[in-house]
């Protein structure tokens, strides 16, 4: 029944999609782990699917890094074989280089989030070397929070780089087609 559910929110989606107004022109996101996860969450399987419905029809480049298949090393199988399974077309990887993490570590030492989230450092790191459109992330307690987004992007101008727009997935495909 819940498949029926989401198979159903999809198809209205990508109608209004077709409907839409605003132009349709490809964006590059970088998607952190907990989005390839949440295809498979009951909590964030509808944004997450129409999300990826948007990169399945080309309006959005999935950036990742090697970071990024790092972890889905450790996930389950299902949403391993989703990712492998998006259109390479669709896909662009970039590399964790030195000055990501020197990035990262920065985010580190000025108190955005402590050492034991690292790892999350270096996707917004990543993504603002990067220069992406937007981060996309489930994550609320370490990446999609106000108090942090400002931490990084107060890091990110200190260190000449652009503000880095950091967003859940609901806020990407829950309100773009209201007036």
């Amino acid at each position: 029944m819940r498949f029926l559910i989401v198979v159903s929110i999809v198809s209205i989606y990508l109608l209004s999609l077709k409907l839409c107004k605003f132009a349709k022109m490809t964006q590059r996101f970088y998607l952190d782990t907990s989005v390839f996860g949440g295809v498979f969450d009951e909590e964030f399987e509808i944004e997450s699917t129409l999300l990826f419905e948007k990169v399945r029809l080309g309006l959005i480049i999935c950036v990742y890094s090697n970071l990024t298949e790092s972890e889905l090393t450790n996930a389950p199988i299902h949403v391993r074989d989703f990712f492998e399974y998006l259109n390479e077309e669709h896909k662009e990887k970039v590399a964790v280089t030195p000055d990501v993490l020197k990035l990262a570590h920065e985010y580190v030492n000025e108190n955005v989030v402590g050492e034991s989230s690292l790892d999350d450092c270096i996707h917004i790191a990543t993504a603002s070397i990067y220069n992406v459109d937007l981060l996309v992330s489930w994550n609320f307690k370490h990446i999609v929070n106000v108090y942090r987004i400002r931490g990084y992007n107060s890091v990110n101008m200190k260190f000449g780089y652009k503000i880095l727009e950091i967003r859940s997935p609901k806020e990407i495909v829950g309100y773009e087609n209201e007036e």
